[in-house]
């Protein structure tokens, strides 16, 4: 794990010299078992859902992960020790990942500027312009520019998180919580940094790349609607999928439609994968079984 300092390029730029796990890239390709829902439409009755699976294969050296918003810490506790859970599981994804030379961008949202002049966001900042196929989102939100809800694509979401969606017994008070992305997270030296979504385009371009894997939280929110996320990619017309057992939300299960919480996450996935895009697990790339949260002790289904 390497170890950064606000303005500590020196010790990134020595981590060069060391072996990186993309001087490891093989070219086999990944094999992932895709889920969506798809509408089978009838005018005389609101519209019913199949489910379809699929496998696909994708060339790694043309595939990104992005992780999204997986900070150091969060306002709520519940939510910080859910996304704690679940960085060591998530670095064995991206190390996988990586191995086999699939480009790794770390985004955690509007705390980019502790790596400044680091190699990996200097990646980021100075890749080639490439010109969007559509406009990108210009309003903002959080830190960054945003990509609110499609009307023309999909409904509300299927859980209410008006309330911010702290499901701990004692509501914990909104606060700048975040300074970094998880330290649990290691970020390697061909690894790339932003929170943009021009420059994350830029990097995609520069590389080919047409699979984009998101991961991180907090899917109901900014795994969505960050410039980064599903709803900005989907748009610039790249090839997204959400992996479904590396994500989490903002829900809590006092409001509607009054499930637990992780319950309240398979609606939003299934919300994504009527309206946005496939889903699949880390099975695909680690092997074993789909990542369960420890605190989720719902029956296998």
């Amino acid at each position: 794990m390497q170890t950064f300092t606000p303005g500590g390029a020196a010790l990134l730029m020595a981590a060069f010299v060391m072996t990186a796990d993309a001087g490891e890239s093989s070219s086999k390709p990944f094999k992932l078992h895709t889920r969506r829902r798809v509408a089978d439409n009838n005018a005389h009755q609101p519209a019913k859902y199949q489910t379809i699976e699929k496998t696909v294969e994708w060339n790694p050296k043309q595939t990104a992960i992005v992780i999204c918003d997986m900070w150091d810490d969060h306002w709520c506790q519940g939510a910080a020790r859910r996304v704690a859970e679940l960085a060591g599981p998530m670095n064995k994804v991206v190390h996988a990942a990586r191995r086999q030379g699939a480009l790794i961008i770390h985004a955690p949202s509007s705390t980019v500027d502790f790596y400044q002049d680091t190699p990996q966001r200097l990646r980021a900042m100075n890749a080639a312009f490439a010109r969007p196929p559509v406009p990108l989102s210009t309003d903002e939100r959080w830190g960054t520019r945003w990509c609110w809800p499609d009307k023309q694509r999909e409904p509300d979401l299927p859980i209410d998180d008006s309330d911010m969606g702290c499901d701990c017994a004692k509501k914990c008070q909104i606060r700048d919580a975040w300074t970094r992305q998880s330290a649990a997270i290691d970020i390697e030296p061909a690894d790339a940094i932003s929170d943009d979504g021009q420059e994350v385009y830029n990097l995609l371009e520069a590389r080919g790349i047409k699979h984009v894997i998101l991961m991180g939280v907090h899917l109901n929110m900014c795994v969505l609607g960050r410039p980064i996320g599903i709803r900005q990619l989907t748009y610039l017309g790249k090839d997204v999928v959400l992996m479904r057992d590396m994500t989490d939300t903002m829900y809590n299960s006092q409001k509607k439609p009054f499930v637990d919480h992780f319950t309240g996450t398979d609606l939003v996935i299934e919300h994504v994968e009527k309206y946005w895009c496939p889903t699949i697990t880390s099975v695909g790339l680690v092997g074993g079984k789909p990542y369960k949260f420890q605190e989720d002790r719902r029956a296998p289904r």
